[in-house]
């Protein structure tokens, strides 16, 4: 675990940057005194018709389709307003659009690239011409730079929210409009009649406390210092933007939930008020843990254990072949494939090998169960546990990639009773301690899921500045890589995106 770039006071930051902002709105929105003159209005009304026959005519005829990121977003966005331009208005009121240049002005805060939000057509200089002389600039140029902004906004929105390459939410199925819950376009709708309009977009993000921490720290590193001639060094600001990207995949947006960070070896349990966390170990590099959402709804004191067939077949059926005894010392035992016990002799351990699939293996409850004495059961395609585990020692370690991909979980008793506590079942803790030291297998069932993620976070941020973790699964460089292009700033392996459900 590294520590770097030691700062400090994160709010007093935000208010030096925000006004910062207010300076730089102030030299780029021009005045009122400077808005069209009574003189020209009747002319730019009847320009703005001309406006809205072009924008109609690139709706209809698809004829904006390779150009635009969110074409389907944006048929629907202006379709609703009978195809009325939605930034060049003829009239004092601009704001709105002055600002939404300036927050794809500032999108590198934001861990985002300038070159995703058509950049070399929404110019301050273009829209300036557009508002002051407006009788110079055609109708197809005012529609396109209005359509184009648009089709900026509903991006970084969505950007903001999934993530710019989020494997689940693509922008061909995001752009569909058939995502539960949020919809960029009607949400850009409702924001532009907000009086705070920036605030209204912006808050798409996550909610997460380590997005809002990272997402903080980014507008110091590529706002605050940057006026201060401070310059950010660009592994940490890469850094900072495939973790944010992460989290956007993530999707939590509830008060309370379990996090386990995989690089960081943690658990957390947060609830509104604070935050518990637990020393885990994960899969190891050859057999990962992996990332994914999930909610735990029940947990089992005493359990046994299907040995996963991979387990089964290369490591623990050697080891009976050479030890008659292995199998009654560790409480395990083997069943064909109708449930039925097969006696462990040497011929029928041979007759097994030559036909693994036919048969598993089970381990019985006990002090040495490789799933401890309590283990929290989630929905997940992967077949693994968060679960107490017997090897205690190996918490101690600072490297704790050891397992084949199940989450153990440090003082695993205690998490077990604060989470009947959450869920109003404090009186229950006793029958779990009773449970558990009988070694007595038991369901206790929560009356509300605690929703879990699995994430793979290689930074955060604390209150000394930015914490690096050692990139175990070597993730970080493809990541970097599909998120900027070119030469990449550290070191390795691609990241296996498949893994990752939402």
């Amino acid at each position: 675990m590294i520590l770097l770039t030691n700062i400090s006071f994160i709010a007093k930051m935000k208010v030096r940057l925000t006004l910062s902002l207010l300076v730089m709105l102030y030299f780029m929105v021009p005045s009122v005194a400077m808005a069209l003159s009574p003189e020209h209005k009747g002319a730019a009304m009847d320009n703005d018709t001309s406006v809205i026959a072009v924008i109609r005519n690139l709706i209809t005829t698809n004829a904006g389709k390779k150009v635009f990121y969110y074409p389907k977003s944006l048929e629907r966005f202006y379709n609703k307003s009978q195809f009325q331009p939605k930034w060049i208005k003829p009239d004092n009121d601009n704001k709105k659009t002055w600002e939404a240049l300036l927050m794809l002005d500032c999108v590198l805060q934001f861990g985002l690239n300038h070159t995703d939000y058509h950049p070399k057509e929404l110019l301050f200089t273009t829209m300036h011409d557009i508002l002051e002389n407006s009788l110079t600039v055609s109708a197809s140029q005012k529609a396109w730079f209005d359509m184009l902004l648009s089709d900026a906004l509903i991006t970084f929105m969505n950007h903001l929210h999934f993530g710019k390459l989020n494997p689940v939410f693509t922008p061909a199925f995001v752009d569909k409009g058939e995502v539960a819950g949020f919809c960029a376009e009607d949400i850009l709708a409702d924001a532009m009649i907000q009086n705070d309009f920036i605030s209204a977009v912006l808050n798409v993000q996550p909610k997460i406390k380590e997005y809002v921490l990272m997402q903080d720290y980014m507008k110091l590193l590529k706002g605050q210092y940057v006026g201060d001639c401070y310059e950010a060094p660009e592994g940490i600001v890469r850094k900072l933007a495939i973790n944010m990207e992460r989290l956007r995949w993530a999707a939590i947006n509830e008060d309370s939930f379990i996090q386990i960070n995989i690089p960081s070896y943690t658990l957390k349990l947060h609830v509104p008020d604070s935050t518990y966390k637990f020393k885990v170990v994960v899969g190891k590099p050859i057999s990962p843990t992996p990332v994914l959402n999930s909610s735990i709804s029940y947990f089992s004191t005493a359990p046994d254990w299907k040995v996963p067939a991979k387990i089964f077949v290369k490591e623990m059926l050697p080891r009976a072949l050479k030890d008659p005894q292995y199998l009654e010392n560790n409480h395990l035992a083997i069943y064909d494939g109708k449930g039925n016990f097969v006696v462990a002799t040497k011929d029928s351990l041979m007759l097994v090998r030559k036909n693994p699939g036919k048969y598993f293996m089970r381990q019985s409850a006990g002090c040495d169960n490789a799933l401890g004495l309590v283990v929290f059961r989630f929905q997940n395609p992967f077949s693994i546990y968060l679960h107490d585990t017997p090897e205690q020692q190996f918490f101690d370690r600072e490297v704790r990639a050891l397992s084949h991909g199940c989450i153990r979980v440090q003082y695993a008793e205690k998490l077990a009773s604060i989470l009947l506590t959450l869920d109003g079942q404090k009186n229950k803790i006793k029958l779990l301690h009773q449970a558990m030291g009988n070694y007595q297998p038991q369901n206790f069932n929560l009356r509300k899921s605690v929703p879990l993620i699995i994430t793979y976070l290689t930074c955060e941020v604390g209150e000394i500045g930015v914490v690096e973790y050692d990139d175990i699964y070597k993730k970080d460089k493809a990541l970097e890589l599909a998120f900027y292009g070119g030469e990449t700033s550290s070191p390795a392996k691609e990241l296996d995106i498949k893994s990752i459900n939402r």
